[in-house]
C-alpha cells in the first residue's frame, strides 16, 4: 500500500481514514465513504485499483470532467480510460479491446451507459474488482442533486453479486446516508465518515444590497487571488463576467449554455492561472482539484445546504485561510420558491421546500455558522467560538431572553403544537386574524402577551430557539413547532435562555401635519388593508389611501353611513370593504372603550377626480400628440423613467392610455404571465425572471394596466 502510494501518487502518508478504507476495500467488502471536498476520496478507489488484478469501474455523473480525471491518472502512470458519448464508435471499440486485454486498471462511465443492455453484457465478460459509485448522493431523492438514472444502480448487486461496491460522497445528511446504503443494497457495510469541519474556511453571510458593488469592494485588495463566483442563471454569469472584465479583472464565464470546448478551455485557463476568476453556475467545480482557490462567493442564494457546502468546499483545499461569502436576499428566496412551486412531483416539492428552509435558517441564524453546518450533517461541534465565521468574530450583544422564550414555548403548548412560526406570533401579538379567532385562540393565556416586540423580532427569537434546540420543526412545506425535553426545562424549571439582543425598532416621531390620529388603530387598519390587498394581488393603496385610514383613526365611524363620509370611500368600496373595516374599528373601540366622533362632511356626495399636477398633464398632452416615450422625454428634458412614472400614474388615475405603441403585445403578454405567477409586489424577481430583454419601465406600465383593469372590474 505505502509503496504504491509513493510510486504513483508521490505521498508517504495517508489522510485520516484513507488507510482504513483501502484495507476494507482490499478485503473485498462494501464500504460507504463520506468525506468532504478535498479530503481525498478518489485515492480510496484509485490506489486499490492498482493492487487488484481486474478493472475498477467508477460510475460518475460528470461526463464533462471524466477526461480531466483520466488525464490526471495517466500523468501518474495509471492506465485509465473513460467511455462516454463524446467518443466515436471506433474510439469506443479500441477502448473496449484494451479492457478485454486486461490493460486497463480504472474505467470511468456514466450510469446511463452502465445499463445499456449490450454494454452491460460486455461488462459481464470482464474481470471486475470493484464498483466505485462517485457522487452517490445522486441516488437518494432526499439528496440535493437527485438523478433518476442513478436508481438503476440497485441492480449492481444482482448482476455482479461477488463484486464489492464503494459508495462515495462529499455531502450527505444522516437520512441521505441511510438511503444510499438501502438503495445500493450494500451488505454489512462499514461506514467511514470524515469530519465536515474545514477549519481554514471563513463563513460569512452578507445582506444582498447592490451585489455588484459589494463584489467590487471585496475584490479590490484581492486582484491576484483565485476565486469562484457562483450565480443561479446563465445571464447573470455573462453580465457579471462582462462587467468585471471591463473593470480590468481577468475573468471567464462557465455555464451549461457555452459550447463544450469553450467550457473546457475556460476551466483549463482557470486551473493554469491564466485567469484569476471564474463566474459560473453550479455546473462548474465538480472534480476540480485546484488547491489555491482563496474565495468562493455566492452571488445568488443556493438551493440547499448540501449544494452550498459542496461549492464552498472548493475553496482552500491547500489548507490555507480562504473566504466563503454568501449574499442573502429574500427576493432570491422567493424566486427559488416560485421554481419549486412549478414542480409536478409533490414529493420533490416537499424535499425542495425543506432544503430551502434549512438554508434560510442558516442564513438568518445568530449562532456559529460552523456549528449549524456541522449539525446539519449530523456532526457535533461543541466549541463556544469557532473563531472563523462572521457570527463568532463579530458577535451581537446577547440578553437574558428567558421570558421571551417562555412566552413562545408556552404559546406552542397552548395551541396544541399544531401551528407554524407566524401563527404563534399572531397569537402572541393579539392578532384578530380570522384563523386565530376561529380556533378560539384569542381566549388562551398567551394571547396578546407579546406586544413588547415586533413581528420580525419574535421571528428572530423563534428561529434562534429552533437552532439552539429548544423547539423542534416538524413537516416540510408547512412545518409546525413542537416542544421537546429542552423546552420543558425552560417552562418547568425556569432554565435561563440567552438570545441575541434584537435591534431597536425605528421610532418615527409624530408628524403634526398628520393630525392627532390613533396610531394603534391606524396600524391595525393598515394590516387589514395589506391582507386584503395580498388576496387580490393589488397594491394596498388601490383599496384605501393612508389618508382614508387616518381619518377613520380620528373619527372611529361605527356604521356604513358614517364610513361613507370618510374621504376616498365611494359606493363601490363601501359595498366591498365597508363591513370588514367597520368590524375592525368597532372591535377596537369596544376593547378600548372609545366612542365615535362627529365626521365633518369634507367632500361632495359624488367625488370629483383630483386635478393632475401640471407636469403630469403636460406628459398627457404630448402622449395625445402620438409621440413616443423617448420623444416625450427628449422634448421635456426629463429622464425616460420619469416620463414612464407619469404614464403609470395617468393609467392608475383612470386615463384611457394604450401602451401598445410603447411595448409590443407579445412582450406585454409575457410580462403579464410573469406578474401573475410571481405577484405584483416585488419588481426585482419579475425582472430577473424575464431577463435583460425586458426593462423595468415596460414591467411598470404593464403592471399599471393590470391594476387599472382590476380596479375597473371591481
Amino acid at each position: 500500500m505505502y509503496k504504491t502510494l509513493q510510486k504513483y501518487f508521490g505521498y508517504t502518508s495517508f489522510y485520516p481514514l484513507q488507510e482504513d478504507i483501502i484495507k476494507e476495500v482490499l478485503a473485498q467488502r462494501d464500504a460507504f465513504v463520506l468525506m468532504p471536498t478535498g479530503g481525498g476520496k478518489s485515492l480510496c478507489y484509485q490506489l486499490p485499483a492498482l493492487l487488484f488484478s481486474g478493472v475498477t469501474i467508477v460510475v460518475s455523473p460528470l461526463i464533462a470532467l471524466m477526461k480531466d480525471q483520466v488525464d490526471g491518472l495517466l500523468a501518474n502512470g495509471i492506465p485509465a480510460i473513460f467511455i462516454n458519448s463524446s467518443l466515436s464508435y471506433s474510439e469506443i471499440d479500441a477502448k473496449r479491446q484494451s479492457l478485454l486485454n486486461n490493460e486497463i486498471k480504472i474505467l470511468y462511465i456514466a450510469p446511463e451507459r452502465l445499463f445499456m443492455p449490450e454494454f452491460l453484457q460486455f461488462l459481464q465478460g470482464l474481470k471486475i474488482s470493484l464498483f466505485a459509485i462517485d457522487e452517490s448522493h445522486c441516488i437518494s431523492e432526499w439528496g440535493h442533486d437527485f438523478r433518476p438514472e442513478y436508481r438503476q444502480l440497485e441492480i449492481l448487486k444482482e448482476k455482479f453479486p461477488k463484486v464489492p461496491v464503494m459508495a462515495l460522497t462529499a455531502t450527505a445528511t444522516p437520512a441521505v446516508q441511510k438511503d444510499i446504503i438501502l438503495q445500493l443494497k450494500l451488505s454489512d457495510c462499514r461506514i467511514f465518515k470524515a469530519s465536515f469541519n474545514r477549519k481554514n474556511l471563513y463563513y460569512q453571510i452578507k445582506p444582498k444590497d447592490n451585489p455588484y458593488h459589494q463584489i467590487l469592494h471585496y475584490l479590490k485588495s484581492r486582484k491576484k487571488d483565485s476565486g469562484i463566483i457562483y450565480c443561479q442563471s446563465r445571464k447573470t454569469v455573462e453580465s457579471l463576467t462582462t462587467s468585471l472584465q471591463a473593470e480590468g479583472y481577468r475573468v471567464l464565464p462557465y455555464h451549461a449554455g457555452l459550447p463544450a470546448e469553450v467550457r473546457t478551455e475556460n476551466q483549463e485557463r482557470f486551473i493554469h492561472d491564466d485567469v484569476e476568476i471564474i463566474v459560473a453556475t453550479i455546473a462548474f467545480g465538480m472534480g476540480i482539484d485546484k488547491p489555491d482557490v482563496r474565495y468562493v462567493i455566492h452571488y445568488d442564494l443556493p438551493k440547499s445546504i448540501e449544494g452550498y457546502y459542496q461549492e464552498t468546499g472548493r475553496a482552500g483545499r491547500d489548507g490555507l485561510k480562504s473566504d466563503c461569502i454568501l449574499l442573502f436576499s429574500y427576493a432570491d428566496k422567493f424566486k427559488i420558491e416560485y421554481f419549486i412551486h412549478q414542480k409536478i412531483d409533490e414529493n420533490e416539492k416537499l424535499i425542495a421546500y425543506k432544503q430551502l428552509r434549512h438554508l434560510t435558517n442558516y442564513c438568518e441564524g445568530n449562532i456559529c455558522r460552523r456549528k449549524l453546518l456541522l449539525d446539519y450533517f449530523g456532526e457535533k461541534f461543541d466549541e463556544p467560538n469557532c473563531n472563523n465565521c462572521d457570527v463568532c468574530l463579530e458577535p451581537k450583544e446577547r440578553f437574558d431572553g428567558t421570558i421571551a422564550a417562555q412566552k413562545i414555548l408556552s404559546c406552542i403548548y397552548r395551541v396544541g403544537e399544531r401551528f407554524g412560526v407566524n401563527y404563534i406570533i399572531d397569537v402572541l401579538q393579539g392578532s384578530k386574524n380570522q384563523k386565530v379567532l376561529q380556533n378560539r385562540h384569542d381566549t388562551i393565556k398567551t394571547y396578546g402577551v407579546g406586544k413588547e416586540y415586533t413581528k420580525s423580532q419574535w421571528q428572530a427569537f423563534t428561529r434562534e430557539l429552533i437552532q439552539l434546540g429548544y423547539i423542534k420543526l416538524d413537516g416540510d412545506k408547512y412545518p409546525v413547532l413542537r416542544l421537546n425535553e429542552k423546552s420543558q426545562k425552560v417552562l418547568l424549571r425556569n432554565e435561563k435562555v440567552f438570545l441575541t439582543k434584537p435591534e431597536e425598532p425605528l421610532h418615527i416621531p409624530k408628524d403634526e401635519r398628520d393630525g392627532d390620529y390613533d396610531r394603534t388603530l391606524f396600524e391595525r387598519l393598515r394590516n387589514l388593508r395589506k391582507t386584503l390587498a395580498d388576496k387580490e394581488f393589488v397594491p394596498p393603496y388601490i383599496i384605501f389611501h393612508d389618508t382614508s385610514l387616518k381619518e377613520m383613526s380620528i373619527c372611529y365611524p361605527q356604521n356604513l353611513p358614517d364610513l361613507r363620509k370618510i374621504n376616498g370611500i365611494g359606493e363601490q368600496k363601501l359595498h366591498k370593504y365597508g363591513e370588514i373595516f367597520l368590524k375592525e374599528i368597532t372591535d377596537y373601540c369596544k376593547q378600548h372603550h372609545i366612542e365615535s366622533k362627529p365626521i365633518i362632511h369634507k367632500h361632495p356626495e359624488f367625488p370629483v377626480k383630483q386635478p393632475k399636477t401640471l407636469t403630469t398633464q403636460t406628459t398627457l398632452e404630448l402622449y395625445r400628440q402620438h409621440l413616443t416615450l423617448g420623444e416625450i422625454a427628449q422634448q421635456r428634458g426629463l429622464a425616460l423613467s420619469t416620463i414612464v412614472s407619469h404614464i403609470e400614474k395617468l393609467i392608475l388615475d383612470g386615463e384611457d392610455i394604450s401602451i401598445d405603441s410603447f411595448i409590443p403585445p407579445e412582450k406585454q403578454q409575457h410580462i403579464r404571465q410573469t406578474l401573475e405567477a410571481l405577484g405584483m409586489k416585488f419588481m426585482t424577481p419579475v425582472k430577473e425572471k424575464l431577463g435583460n430583454d425586458y426593462s423595468y419601465e415596460e414591467i411598470r406600465l404593464v403592471r399599471a394596466k393590470m391594476m387599472s383593469k382590476c380596479g375597473k372590474e371591481r
